[in-house]
C-alpha cells in the first residue's frame, strides 16, 4: 500500500514525456541552399568549441522568437542572398517542424531563415578569435616557464637528488605542467579554424 501510496506521488509530481516530444527529438536529415561562408561557419564553431553541427542548429533555429524576426525581415526583402551551394544537415524534428512553420507563416525561404539564422554565430567567433589570440599569447608564456621550470629542475636533481621529498614534488608538478601545456596546444590548434575569420 506505502509502495502504491508513493508510485502515485510520484507519479503526480514528475512531468511525463508525451510520445510527441519524444519523436520531436528523432534526428532527421534536411538540405538547405547556404552560402559557402554560412557552412565554413557551422563548421569553425563545431570544431572550435567541440559541438556537434545538430546541435547548433538546433538551438539556432529552435529559438522561435527570432526565427521569426528573421522571418520578418525575409518577407520584407530586408535580406539578400548570396550564391550559395547544397548542404544537408542532420537536425531535429521539432526544429524542422519550427523551420516550415515559420518558413509557410511569414511566406519567407527555409534557406533564407538558415542562412540568416546561421549569421548569428558571427559574433561568436568575434569574441572567441579574440580568445583565441590571447591563449595564443599564454601558451607562448607558459612555454617559456617549462624552459625555466626544466631548468629548476635538472638544478635539484643535481643538488638533492631524485630521491628528495622537495624535488619529487617539483618533478610531479613540472609533469602536471606539460600535460596541462599539451592539452591547452591541442585546444589552440583546434581554433586555428577561426583565424581565417
Amino acid at each position: 500500500m506505502k509502495n502504491e501510496n508513493n508510485k502515485t506521488q510520484t507519479d503526480g509530481e514528475l512531468p511525463q514525456p508525451s510520445s510527441r516530444d519524444l519523436r520531436g527529438r528523432q534526428s532527421v536529415r534536411a538540405t538547405f541552399k547556404l552560402s559557402s561562408k554560412a557552412i565554413e561557419t557551422m563548421s569553425a564553431v563545431s570544431i572550435h568549441l567541440g559541438i556537434k553541427q545538430k546541435s547548433i542548429f538546433d538551438h539556432l533555429v529552435e529559438d522561435i522568437r527570432t526565427l521569426e524576426m528573421i522571418a520578418r525581415d525575409v518577407q520584407e526583402g530586408k535580406i539578400d542572398l548570396p550564391s550559395r551551394v547544397q548542404k544537408t544537415f542532420v537536425l531535429s524534428r521539432r526544429t524542422l517542424d519550427c523551420l516550415e512553420r515559420a518558413a509557410k507563416n511569414y511566406q519567407a525561404s527555409r534557406d533564407a531563415l538558415v542562412e540568416y539564422s546561421i549569421q548569428r554565430l558571427l559574433p561568436v567567433i568575434k569574441k572567441e578569435k579574440k580568445k583565441h589570440r590571447m591563449r595564443k599569447e599564454l601558451l607562448e608564456q607558459i612555454n617559456l616557464f617549462l624552459v625555466t621550470g626544466k631548468q629548476i629542475l635538472e638544478a635539484g636533481q643535481e643538488a638533492l637528488g631524485e630521491e628528495d621529498p622537495v624535488f619529487d614534488e617539483f618533478a610531479r608538478a613540472m609533469t602536471n605542467l606539460m600535460a596541462a601545456r599539451e592539452s591547452i596546444s591541442e585546444f589552440i590548434n583546434r581554433g586555428r579554424i577561426i583565424e581565417r575569420f
